[in-house]
């Protein structure tokens, strides 16, 4: 009976672990995959927001073109000698500026 009764651990100290367990989860968590998804996201904002005509581009699906023409939320791209093709901006992955090659 002596044992039974040493054996229970303090409610407090339990519950105390138990939520600095959870939040050393949370944490790892937000660094190792909440903030770099952020990064990247703000990242791409401001690549699709500096777009510009004359910038050659490619698409996430791979397409590779030179910006003909902007919208708010398309651009114009100019595949082949042309053939233009409107997308999303945020289809854009790459941007390589006109002098960069």
């Amino acid at each position: 009976m002596i044992l039974l009764f040493q054996a229970q651990p303090d409610a407090t100290s339990s519950l105390i672990s138990t939520i600095i367990m959870f939040l050393a989860i949370f944490l790892i968590f937000y660094f190792l995959i909440i903030r770099p998804q952020q990064k990247r996201a703000k990242e791409h904002q401001k690549l699709i927001s500096s777009l510009k005509k004359g910038d050659k581009v490619i698409t996430s699906s791979g397409i590779h073109g030179k910006v003909v023409g902007l919208d708010d939320k398309t651009v114009l791209i100019e595949v082949d000698d042309g053939v233009k093709i409107k997308f999303e901006k945020a289809a854009i992955a790459v941007v390589t500026r006109e002098g960069q090659g």
